[in-house]
């Protein structure tokens, strides 16, 4: 196909399993390097209702997963299958939950950068365990994707930046989107979850092929 594959993924940036799933979508457009990919991600806030300054993560965990031993099986299935994919999950380095609305934001003001910003982002958070509510946060992870933002705060925090955010998710609830990630390929075919890259690279071939036929 001539035109690039456009590729909507709806996410949170506190999501592990967000994280995995970029790691593997990334690895299956490496199964496929003729072909050439527009990324956009999307916001899908799990925790809209925290408040600006987040929660203590343990005890959030506690207070949604109550059974400490369940929670750590599944950080180490996590921890497993992130090595496997090349992230070094630090579950134990994080500190807070935070209300991701203004990192959304930041992804939102990110343009051509958005990629590098959702990556920095996922990055500070999971592997550096650094609060994604802290604005000296999003600006030096802004800057290592390239951004010169000035006044960054003020910005973040502008209704058009914030209704843009709360547009998306509009979307997503008028698509039925009820967890993540969630992959929209070409506007019409969707992929829910952090999938095997197999079968990510089996969705690509499926949706070229359409393409391709006119589908």
């Amino acid at each position: 196909m001539d035109a690039a594959l456009s590729i909507e993924v709806w996410s949170d940036l506190v999501c592990p399993w967000c994280y995995l799933g970029k790691r593997r979508l990334e690895a299956a457009l490496r199964e496929r390097p003729r072909l050439t990919a527009a990324l956009r991600w999307r916001p899908f806030e799990l925790n809209p209702d925290l408040p600006p300054g987040g929660a203590d993560r343990r005890e959030y965990l506690t207070r949604k997963f109550g059974d400490a031993a369940r929670l750590r099986a599944v950080h180490e299935r996590l921890v497993a299958l992130g090595r496997a994919a090349g992230i070094a999950y630090r579950f134990e380095d994080i500190g807070r939950v935070p209300n991701t609305r203004p990192a959304h934001a930041l992804v939102a003001l990110a343009g051509a950068r958005q990629d590098a910003v959702v990556d920095g982002l996922f990055r500070a958070y999971f592997e550096d365990g650094r609060d994604l509510g802290d604005v000296a946060v999003l600006g030096a992870v802004a800057a290592a994707a390239g951004l010169e933002l000035d006044g960054l705060p003020a910005r973040l925090a502008a209704g058009e930046l914030l209704a843009a955010v709360e547009a998306d998710e509009r979307e997503a609830a008028r698509l039925g989107i009820g967890g993540v990630p969630f992959f929209v390929f070409a506007g019409r075919w969707a992929v829910s979850g952090a999938q095997e890259t197999a079968m990510l690279v089996g969705a690509l071939d499926q949706v070229v092929a359409a393409l391709e036929r006119g589908g």
